[in-house]
């Protein structure tokens, strides 16, 4: 076997895990009323097929207080019918499943719950609501502690093999245990001892409640990356004793949701915090799970072999690709659909209110509405164009039984998509492509290269169907100056790493324009390599590599007319990158016109009036026009002709993925 540490079975207590991987719980805003709903049955009924071991389901908040609207409910025995048609759905597919016990303490909105301030340790403001909470009184923290214990019993009724304390994440276990938010001056407070009680007295009555026999599981944080807060030294300590009080498998993640630094994003490299769980490993005997950034089976099992941890999460990767575990167990590790923490879909749309969904998975959440089932006819179908678009719709036609010749003009596949290679900390974008490219081939897609569709070319063809997903074209603005020797275009400079100047502005400063940005300011600064080089034989001070960190050797200035930079971006992506940015000295300039370019730079307007930005080279990132002048000219020569993605309208991958597949559904 491939991976003979990842599908090596364990035992936690008396639950025996049939391979060790664990998808972590992740909010989903499938349930809108608390109650079980089809949506999320039908979601981890997919994922229990594909194979996972082990499906931690929630957050679920143990009482009224601590949650907020969409989450899984089990504050009342009446959700126990819901929750147990779902736990019986998960066993029947050999899946084990576990209840996640959520209290968010001060990260509560209290919108959510009435008007009612939040409580917590002390009275700390939180960054993430902008709320203040209110410190819980000393009589009232038992009665807290046993909504754990009540919600825990009410999960072994509904047929759940096991629980999790959330101990982590800025909730509220870690707000008693976080001297930034606990500021009492009672046995709960002051000492690591007393910051420890809560959490501790906490485990002591859910075990109490449960027995001996039933498996207890506790998320925790491996550090607190937050200043003056809580590191793996006191996390250690913690973990130690918490075994004691009964807890058998640690669940080891890092950070508060205030944290500065990145988690889960894509420019945190895979495995990064497997260290925290090494950590915990070394403190405790219970199995430990290191989480975070570990999406595709190669990942993990370097993760088990090396002692790092005694399982893994993937949540997303799990999202993104619900049979990944048998893919990975029956030798087709190459057929996966790999998350690519784009957060796209999953993150960015839970905090606009919106159900998760995946980039790359248009199925995630629409299990049973988005089935694909046998075409009524085959036909045959050209698609002309190989970018996320072309080739989504090319793979889900041919699923149907369709005939699907893919044509596309360039040398490779891929799109767009393979403009990210070069940015740094969005390269793994491009698997999304390879994956599409992996299972395009091992579909049997026909698949034609550096050729060009014509009229005459569709017609000696004879399609049924011909899907344009020509993509788009940089477009170029009408500014005096603009085809100087000093202009090229964000998409050539990205592709070909054309040479610049010194001195560089980006003209847009949407997604491309500010990537790119990125691009330029991280040239000259020390790579991964140098930087652990002279790092491990001290040659520079600590001040000196984050200065040479920070600073490449070109100055970059962005230009956007509008009033916000990035308006086109997630939240968390935008979050990253314009962090980045700043940490480059990248200037970036709002609600400023450009008016024209001369040879020396950028003749520019804003609310001051008339101004001038001295560049050597000026890149374009202006957005992009649409392909799909094809269409016109083959009108009435074929049956049926469908545009798609950028052709239609330039869109981001996730849109351009979705429409492909949709459209394949329907042909």
């Amino acid at each position: 076997m491939e991976f003979p540490h990842l599908f090596s079975p364990i035992t936690i207590r008396n639950m025996e895990l049939k391979n060790r991987i664990v998808m972590t719980a992740m909010h989903l805003g499938y349930t809108p009323q608390g109650e079980v709903t089809d949506q999320l049955v039908n979601f981890y009924a997919e994922r229990a097929r594909g194979g996972v071991g082990l499906a931690v389901v929630g957050g679920c908040p143990i009482d009224e207080f601590g949650g907020m609207i969409g989450m899984i409910a089990l504050h009342d025995d009446r959700f126990i019918p819901g929750l147990t048609r779902l736990t019986n759905v998960v066993k029947d597919h050999g899946t084990k499943i576990a209840a996640q016990l959520y209290q968010a303490g001060r990260y509560t909105h209290s919108a959510m719950i009435g008007g009612q301030k939040p409580i917590s340790a002390s009275a700390v403001r939180s960054r993430l609501t902008g709320e203040t909470p209110r410190a819980l009184e000393l009589q009232e923290i038992p009665g807290v502690q046993e909504k754990f214990a009540e919600a825990a019993v009410r999960a072994r009724e509904a047929g759940f093999d096991a629980v999790e304390i959330l101990g982590s994440a800025g909730y509220l276990i870690s707000q008693f245990l976080s001297p930034i938010t606990n500021l009492r001056e009672d046995e709960y407070g002051g000492s690591f001892e007393n910051r420890m009680r809560f959490g501790i007295e906490t485990i002591l009555k859910v075990r109490k409640a449960l027995g001996p026999d039933y498996p207890i599981m506790l998320r925790i944080a491996g550090n607190d990356f937050m200043e003056g807060s809580n590191t793996n030294r006191e996390s250690k300590r913690f973990a130690t004793e918490a075994e004691k009080a009964g807890i058998d498998l640690f669940n080891v993640t890092g950070g508060w949701h205030e944290t500065r630094v990145p988690q889960l994003t894509m420019n945190v490299p895979r495995k990064a915090y497997v260290y925290l769980a090494r950590g915990i490993r070394s403190a405790v005997s219970a199995p430990v799970i290191s989480s975070n950034r570990i999406n595709d089976p190669k990942t993990a099992e370097e993760v088990l072999r090396s002692g790092g941890a005694d399982l893994i999460t993937m949540a997303r990767g799990l999202l993104a690709d619900p049979d990944l575990p048998n893919k990975a167990r029956t030798g087709k590790s190459r057929l996966i659909y790999h998350c690519v923490a784009c957060n796209q879909g999953c993150f960015d749309s839970i905090f606009q209110g919106r159900p998760a969904t995946c980039m790359v998975n248009p199925r995630a959440g629409r299990e049973v509405e988005l089935e694909v089932k046998p075409a009524p006819k085959s036909r045959k179908i050209l698609v002309v164009g190989g970018g996320a678009a072309g080739m989504k719709v090319a793979c889900t036609a041919k699923d149907r039984g369709h005939h699907v010749v893919l044509m596309e003009k360039s040398d490779k596949l891929g799109g767009q998509i393979l403009l990210n290679h070069s940015i740094p900390g969005r390269g793994e974008l491009e698997t999304a492509a390879i994956d599409l490219i992996h299972n395009l081939r091992d579909k049997g897609v026909e698949t034609i290269l550096q050729k060009t569709a014509t009229p005459a070319i569709i017609r000696q063809m004879t399609p049924d169907v011909v899907v344009l997903a020509a993509g788009a074209q940089p477009a170029t603005p009408k500014i005096k100056g603009i085809h100087g020797g000093n202009v090229i275009q964000a998409w050539d400079l990205l592709e070909n790493n054309t040479e610049t100047g010194e001195n560089v502005v980006v003209l847009g400063g949407n997604a491309v324009g500010l990537e790119t940005a990125l691009f330029l300011a991280n040239q000259g600064t020390l790579s991964p390599e140098v930087l652990h080089f002279l790092m491990v034989n001290r040659a520079e001070t600590p001040e000196t590599l984050t200065e040479l960190l920070n600073r490449g050797n070109k100055r970059v200035t962005v230009v956007e007319m509008t009033k916000k930079a990035g308006a086109d971006m997630g939240l968390t992506t935008k979050w990253v990158l314009m962090g980045e940015l700043k940490r480059l000295g990248v200037k970036i300039l709002t609600q400023t016109e450009a008016v024209g370019i001369t040879t020396k730079g950028l003749q520019v307007e804003d609310e001051q009036g008339p101004g001038f930005i001295a560049a050597d080279t000026i890149v374009l990132a202006a957005g992009s026009k649409s392909e799909n002048g094809l269409a016109d000219k083959i009108e009435g020569q074929v049956p049926e002709i469908h545009v798609i993605g950028d052709a239609k309208k330039p869109r981001n991958v996730l849109a351009a993925i979705r429409e492909g597949f949709q459209l394949g559904l329907k042909l």
